[in-house]
Order: structure tokens, then C-alpha cells, then sequence
């Protein structure tokens, strides 16, 4: 089994992390390039777990994701070949990385990207593409 590299979101960088310093910008812009730095921050995944097998459908861009389970907790490993999409995996992993799958399965996740104030700015197919990531990590979690 593949070690995930070390990632900052759902451990040092939180949901309520995220919530508090977007809720600091008051414009879409910065939230936007914040979004950007928040996925340069996201560990590049290792070639070898990237496989069609992993590849998330529904999105527009390449996204892969994989996960462990841990004594019971989840850890995800995802990438995309597009920056913005990394910075949106960034925000999904910061909800759910280092969760029990009770904690993944009662996490309020369309509250929590209303309080970040970024989705309705969106394109419809990111929309749908960050519906599609966080729908296969809440059934990787049911599983």
C-alpha cells in the first residue's frame, strides 16, 4: 500500500479554518485566489495511485481520488490537473480528511460551502464536479 503524502487540510488547516478566513475577503476575487493558494498547498499525488480506476467522473478536469481507512478514519489523497479544481479538493479534504465515516456522512457540507460564499460563483460543471468529488468520498466512507 502506497503511503498518502502528509497534507495540511483536515489536520493543521480545518473546515472552520477555511469558513473563518474566507469569511474575511468581500469579494469572490479574493476568495477565488485564495481558493488558488489553498490547492498549492494540496500534496501532488504519487503517479502510481493515479489510474483510471480513481478517476472521479463527473468533473470536467482529470480529478483522482483514493482513500484509507485507519483504525477506523479516513484519509483521502486527491489531485486534479487543473489549479482551481485542486484548490476546491483542498476545501472538500480540509471537510473530510481524518473523519470517522459518521463524522464524513453528518458533515453539513452544502452549509459549509455557503458559509465559505464561493460556490454560487462557480461555473455549472465545477459545480457539478465538486457535487461528483464529495458524493465518492461520502460512498468510499459508507463502504
Amino acid at each position: 500500500m502506497t503511503t498518502f503524502p502528509s497534507s495540511p487540510f483536515g489536520t493543521e488547516i480545518t473546515s472552520d479554518d477555511i469558513v473563518a478566513k474566507m469569511q474575511t475577503f468581500s469579494g469572490w476575487e479574493d476568495r477565488y485566489r485564495q481558493v488558488i493558494q489553498w490547492g498549492k498547498k494540496l500534496p501532488t499525488m504519487p503517479d502510481e495511485l493515479k489510474s483510471e480506476q480513481v478517476v472521479v467522473s463527473g468533473c470536467e478536469s482529470q480529478v483522482w481520488l483514493v482513500s484509507q481507512n485507519i483504525d477506523g478514519v479516513w484519509h483521502f489523497c486527491a489531485d486534479s490537473d487543473a489549479r482551481i479544481v485542486r484548490g476546491l479538493i483542498a476545501l472538500v479534504m480540509a471537510a473530510y480528511d481524518g473523519k470517522t465515516s459518521e463524522q464524513v456522512q453528518a458533515f453539513d457540507i452544502d452549509g459549509y460551502f455557503e458559509q465559505i460564499g464561493l460556490i454560487t460563483h462557480l461555473s455549472p460543471s465545477r459545480g457539478n464536479g465538486l457535487k461528483a468529488i464529495v458524493e465518492q468520498i461520502k460512498n468510499l466512507a459508507s463502504s
